[in-house]
């Protein structure tokens, strides 16, 4: 590995933003940063994805799989390199997650640098807040799930809790408890 991508990941619509910073492999394509993107954020990866990026030309290229989510025109994301995109630091494009509950995040490149010695990537160094909780209805869903369990008295706030498993908490999130898994790893299940 000859360069290392550092990442901030925001959350768009939620607020206060939910964001992440991460650092991976710099020859890494676009469906290991989709992979490093779920684990880090908290997402379960049970859902379609596509990254919404500007070719050469600043024409609307979108990667992702191919085949699914109603588009035969996605970029195979498994074929596709995040250098060919992320050339320089301030580049920024959109990921988004789980088309019906439309999660967009805000991908920007702040710096390309070369790996510590000893360092395992990707990593996460920092975040803030918790993920909201799968299917939960996107940023507007998600709002409404925040104001319903924060009151004992709202009327779905019982069987919010259980949908949730009881407990969710917002502001809760350890950078250094993210665990990464192997892009190729999750791949197989797709094919």
């Amino acid at each position: 590995m000859k360069k290392v991508f550092r990442f901030k990941i925001e959350l768009l619509d939620t607020k206060p933003l939910i964001w992440r910073r991460i650092e991976v492999p710099g020859n890494y394509s676009f469906w290991d940063l989709h992979v490093a993107i779920q684990d880090a954020m908290g997402w379960t990866d049970s859902h379609l994805h596509v990254f919404e990026v500007l070719d050469a030309k600043g024409d609307r290229v979108e990667i992702g799989i191919p085949d699914q989510g109603g588009s035969a025109d996605f970029v195979a994301s498994w074929s596709c390199k995040l250098s060919k995109y992320f050339k320089n630091p301030g580049n920024q494009y959109i990921y988004e997650y789980d088309f019906g509950d439309a999660w967009r995040h805000l991908i920007l490149l702040e710096a390309v640098s070369s790996p510590e010695s000893g360092m395992q990537y990707p990593r996460c160094l920092a975040g803030a807040r918790n993920c909201p909780p799968e299917d939960c209805g996107g940023p507007y869903g998600f709002e409404d799930f925040l104001e319903a369990i924060a009151d004992p008295k709202h009327e779905d706030h019982k069987d919010l809790l259980d949908w949730c498993g009881g407990h969710y908490d917002a502001v809760e999130f350890d950078p250094e408890a993210v665990k990464f898994d192997d892009p190729d790893d999750r791949r197989e299940f797709l094919l």
